[in-house]
């Protein structure tokens, strides 16, 4: 495998302000090792996503010795990283500490781009008293990327009681009927709770990329120079 069989978008962020990321879940070590040998000649930082264990272990020792790996999101950062340019922007809510990694890989991508989320886990709806006492936390956030499996009841009502910008993330957790996480897509998607905006099955890197997204056109309507 040549750097020559990669073709890596670099001018991403110029162009829409979002960095490619690196999705290993499907590369061989070998591909994912051409990616980094690219990055590091550029003096890039890299997101690696779906970078599970095994991978990392096959990766070449100076790439390994890189990256900072997150294990339980599956995420690497590889290279410079930027300093926290904000706080208090995100915050991530995850129905239950079942649906942490998806709620991780979120709040990681976030980091990478320089935004420090606050995570808030376990408040889902089963024990409803658990979300109404971090209510005014989360009503603090201009954006909220709401994660939850099963029956994903928690995006419907937080849709309804914050007046923040509500990114859903409907995750793979539950018994059969769950579907592998289609019952919660599909209730995202057909829920009462006006202007909610629903990401894909366990998709916590593009819920983050949302948000950026937000924050970006927020930021230019405030400077538009």
């Amino acid at each position: 495998m040549s750097g020559n069989d990669i073709v890596f978008d670099f001018g991403r962020a110029e162009r829409i302000g979002l960095d490619e990321a690196v999705f290993c879940q499907m590369k061989s070590p070998a591909q994912i090792d051409a990616i980094l040998d690219g990055a590091a000649q550029r003096h890039a930082g890299l997101l690696l996503t779906r970078l599970d264990m095994d991978k990392l272990a096959a990766l070449s020792p100076a790439h390994r010795e890189r990256a900072d790996y997150c294990p339980v999101s599956q995420t690497a950062f590889f290279g410079p990283l930027r300093p926290v340019a904000s706080s208090g922007t995100v915050a991530i809510v995850a129905a239950g500490t079942s649906d942490a990694s998806v709620a991780r890989e979120a709040t990681r991508t976030l980091r990478h781009a320089g935004i420090e989320a606050s995570l808030i886990v376990d408040v889902g709806v089963a024990g409803l008293w658990r979300l109404t006492e971090r209510l005014d936390d989360i009503r603090r956030h201009p954006v909220v990327i709401a994660v939850a499996g099963m029956d994903a009841a928690l995006a419907s009502v937080l849709g309804g009681l914050v007046s923040s910008a509500m990114i859903c993330v409907p995750t793979s957790v539950g018994y059969g009927a769950a579907e592998s996480g289609r019952t919660a897509l599909n209730a995202m998607l057909v829920s009462c709770a006006p202007g909610i905006t629903v990401c894909n099955i366990d998709n916590g890197y593009g819920a983050a990329c949302a948000a950026l997204r937000i924050l970006a056109s927020a930021a230019r309507m405030r400077d538009p120079g």
